[in-house]
């Protein structure tokens, strides 16, 4: 069924799109339960494989946990990018690309990024970790803090911040 068809399928009062595929009722009523927030209408990409999400046609809006089964496929176009650098298949955004570059450089290239942050060259080894990284330019800048709760630990620099929760780590810039 089309997008279009399913705008008119009979029990589908929300629209919600991921990766161009548009999400159940039931499903959103579900992601809703689960994180306790309201899910907006609109048209979202999400990559299963390291748990980055945002508004489709933009950067990185935040992490979720990787590997759910979420909507369509991610799209190359996902994020509108025109920078070269391509994330598990998604190119990225200026945006994206301006945060990572407080890490370090960054080069154009095709790059895997799991759901731990570690990273390297489309089919090739581990070259790093970026929630590693970002951990030591947190502490390296001298404001770093942290709060830990039963949710987890949370700490940062006011530029980023790391999530640690069950031994996995999130990251945002």
């Amino acid at each position: 069924m089309s997008a279009t068809e399913s705008e008119w399928a009979p029990g589908l009062q929300r629209k919600v799109y991921v990766n161009d595929a548009r999400l159940s009722d039931d499903d959103v009523a579900a992601m809703e339960g689960t994180y306790n927030t309201k899910i907006q209408n609109g048209r979202y990409w999400y990559d299963a494989a390291c748990g980055a999400w945002g508004l489709e046609g933009g950067p990185c809006a935040g992490f979720m946990p990787a590997g759910m089964t979420l909507g369509g496929p991610l799209m190359q176009t996902a994020s509108s990018g025109d920078t070269g650098v391509f994330i598990n298949g998604r190119e990225l955004h200026q945006l994206d690309v301006m945060a990572l570059r407080r890490l370090g450089p960054v080069f154009a290239g095709r790059y895997w990024v799991d759901a731990y942050g570690s990273f390297g060259f489309e089919g090739g080894p581990m070259l790093g970790n970026l929630a590693a990284a970002l951990q030591m330019s947190t502490k390296s800048s001298g404001n770093a803090w942290t709060v830990e709760s039963r949710a987890g630990t949370v700490g940062g620099d006011g530029e980023g911040f790391l999530f640690f929760n069950d031994g996995k780590t999130s990251w945002s810039t």
